[in-house]
């Protein structure tokens, strides 16, 4: 858990989280993508005047992603400020996102939690849709061969009966 001791917070008025979260945490379990080595946060809360905890920093990592044409393997630089603003829930089961961005945390708690958000940070500012080369050719949707490496002697003459209504407007 990537957490901000709370108590410590109150003491000291501003508390330093540095973290690498290792690439095969279960943190990221379920994600679309992985990650080429440790996952680097260093953040820093404090208390807002009106109550909320305010944790700014950046989060940094080696992001490995599919090519959405031909799935071959796409590294990218992640790096990241963010800021993340939690309050108090006013219902302790209350714990969701608020349509403002804003994080609630159970009241009474010593230590928030931070590691849910990170991961939403990650997912909310990743591209979902890479490609290796802008003229990536991808795979032949018959044989799967990858285009950009290799070709192949799939035909595709037969055209596809979906269209068959429209086809019979353009000949009237």
């Amino acid at each position: 858990m990537l957490g901000l001791d709370l108590s410590r917070l109150d003491r000291e008025g501003q508390v330093q989280v540095e973290a690498a979260i290792p690439a095969d945490d279960e943190l990221w379990e379920e994600m679309e993508f992985g990650f080429g080595g440790a996952v680097q946060v260093e953040l820093t809360g404090m208390w807002a005047g009106s109550g909320e905890v305010v944790v700014r920093g950046s989060i940094r990592a080696l992001i490995l992603q599919k090519c959405r044409r031909c799935l071959d393997p796409v590294p990218s630089e992640f790096d990241e400020e963010v800021t993340l603003v939690f309050v108090a829930a006013p219902d302790p089961e209350d714990q969701h996102i608020g349509d403002d961005g804003v994080r609630f945390y159970e009241p009474g708690t010593g230590t928030l939690d931070l590691s849910i958000a990170v991961r939403e940070e990650i997912v909310l500012a990743t591209d979902r849709f890479v490609v290796c080369d802008p003229e990536c050719k991808g795979l032949c949707p018959k044989c799967g061969t990858n285009l950009n490496e290799d070709s192949c002697d799939c035909t595709f003459d037969e055209p596809d009966p979906r269209w068959d209504a429209l086809r019979s407007l353009q000949s009237e």
